[in-house]
């Protein structure tokens, strides 16, 4: 497996394991519509960053909505 393949696997891992049996309680009490909010709130910085031609803020933000994306696919596990 590629390096980024291997690594999104791991962040898919990652957040089984917080949303799972004792792992953290804030994201276990989350629901998809009390992440709504932050999913909106990132891809609004992503684009604050593309406005601003901002390379290194695009992808700061990219990760971050990567990272609410993840989320949501595994709470709909």
């Amino acid at each position: 497996m590629s390096g980024e393949g291997a690594a999104y696997d791991r962040l898919v891992d990652v957040m089984r394991r917080l949303l799972g049996p004792g792992g953290c309680p804030w994201d276990r009490e989350q629901t998809p519509d009390s992440i709504r909010p932050f999913l909106l709130e990132e891809a609004y910085e992503v684009l604050a960053g593309l406005d601003e031609k901002n390379p290194a803020v695009v992808k700061e933000e990219l990760g971050d909505l990567l990272y609410q994306v993840v989320f949501l696919g595994a709470l709909f596990e």
